[in-house]
C-alpha cells in the first residue's frame, strides 16, 4: 500500500483515520484555510504525484462547506498529478435530491456528481445511496457499498426466534428482504405516502408483525417523522418490542429523542457514516463501526480486486 496516500476533509477525519488504521498506513495531512472574503484554499501537505490518492469526506452537515472542501481537495491532487482520485463519502447527503417531482425543481444529485467529476475525480467509493437511481448520475466507475453485514452481525446473536424484519416502504423492501434472508428470519414491508417534508402517511403493511418482535430496517433516519407514523401502525398490529437499524444516522433536531421514548423501542442501531451520530449520546442508541468495509474496498480497489466480491454471501 506504499503507493496510496489517504486525506480527509472537516467532517472525514474520525472515519479516515479508522480507515488508515486498518489498511497500515498514515493520514497524510491537509491544510484548509479560510481567507477574509470567506473563500476556502486546501493544500495537501504529502506528495501524490503518481500515486493513488483517496479524499474521506462525508457529504453532511454543513453540506455545502463540506462538498467545496471535497472539490478542492480532488483539483489540489488534480494539480499535483495524482495516478488516480477516488471520493470516498460515506455519506451523500444530495442523493435525496434524485428526481424532478416539481416544476422547474433543481436535480442536486446529477449536478453534484457532475461537479466531482469536473473537479477530476476519476472513481466514487459510497454507501447506500439514498435512491438506486443516483448511482447512475456518476459518469466515472462508481462502488456503492451496504452496511447489511455489520448491521447482520450486530442482531445475530440474538434470539430471533420471533423476530420480522420490516421495512417502512416499498423502495426499501429488496435491501429489507436481503437482511431478513441474511438473519434467517421473515420479511414484511410498509406502504408509504409522503405528504410534504415533515408529513409521511403509512397506509398498510404488508406481513404478518402481529405478536412479533421487530427489527425496522431504514437506509437514514433523518427528521424520523416515517419511523414514528411505522411505530404507531406497528402499535396497532399488536407487534412486540421494536428495534431499529438504519445505516446513516442523521438524527436531525430532537428526533432520536422522540424515537427513544416510544416505549415499544428496545433498541436504535445506525454506523458511523454521519460522525454526528457518535457524538449524541442515548442509552438506546448503539453505533457501530464500516470503517473496516470501507478499508477493505479501498485495498481491493488499489489491488485491481473484485469490490463486489465483498456482498458475496460466501464470501469471509
Amino acid at each position: 500500500m506504499a503507493d496510496v496516500r489517504v486525506f480527509a476533509g472537516t467532517s472525514g477525519q474520525r472515519f479516515a483515520q479508522e480507515m488508515c488504521d486498518d489498511l497500515g498506513v498514515p493520514l497524510s495531512p491537509v491544510n484548509l484555510q479560510r481567507f477574509a472574503n470567506d473563500c476556502l484554499q486546501v493544500q495537501l501537505l504529502e506528495n501524490c504525484r503518481e500515486r493513488d490518492v483517496y479524499l474521506v469526506q462525508p457529504i453532511i452537515t454543513p453540506t455545502q462547506e463540506n462538498l467545496m472542501e471535497l472539490l478542492l481537495m480532488i483539483d489540489a491532487a488534480k494539480g499535483a498529478s495524482a495516478q488516480r482520485i477516488t471520493a470516498v463519502m460515506p455519506h451523500f447527503a444530495y442523493a435525496r435530491s434524485d428526481k424532478k417531482d416539481a416544476p422547474r425543481i433543481s436535480v442536486g444529485g446529477r449536478l453534484v456528481a457532475d461537479l466531482l467529476e469536473t473537479a477530476g475525480v476519476n472513481r466514487v467509493l459510497t454507501m447506500t445511496l439514498h435512491a438506486p437511481q443516483v448511482h447512475a448520475f456518476f459518469r466515472v466507475p462508481t462502488d456503492q457499498l451496504n452496511a447489511l453485514r455489520e448491521l447482520a452481525g450486530h442482531f445475530e446473536p440474538g434470539d430471533l426466534y420471533r423476530t420480522t424484519v420490516v421495512s417502512p416502504d416499498l423502495g426499501n423492501a429488496k435491501p429489507a428482504s436481503a437482511f431478513a434472508k441474511m438473519l434467517g428470519v421473515p420479511v414484511a414491508a410498509a406502504a408509504k405516502e409522503r405528504l410534504d417534508g415533515d408529513r409521511v402517511e403509512i397506509t398498510s403493511l404488508i406481513g404478518d408483525v402481529t405478536d412479533r418482535d421487530i427489527i425496522v430496517l431504514d437506509d437514514e433516519i433523518a427528521g424520523g417523522t416515517t419511523i414514528i407514523a411505522l411505530l404507531e401502525l406497528l402499535r396497532e398490529q399488536r407487534a412486540r418490542t421494536v428495534r431499529i437499524a438504519c445505516t446513516h444516522g442523521i438524527f436531525g433536531g430532537d428526533s432520536l429523542q422522540r424515537i427513544a421514548a416510544d416505549s415499544s423501542v428496545a433498541e436504535i442501531v445506525t454506523t458511523n457514516t454521519i460522525p454526528s451520530a457518535e457524538a449524541q449520546v442515548h442509552d438506546k442508541l448503539t453505533v457501530i463501526s464500516v470503517a473496516g468495509a470501507f478499508a477493505e474496498a479501498v485495498r481491493r480497489i488499489h489491488t485491481g480486486e473484485s469490490v463486489s466480491a465483498l456482498f458475496d454471501p460466501t464470501h469471509v
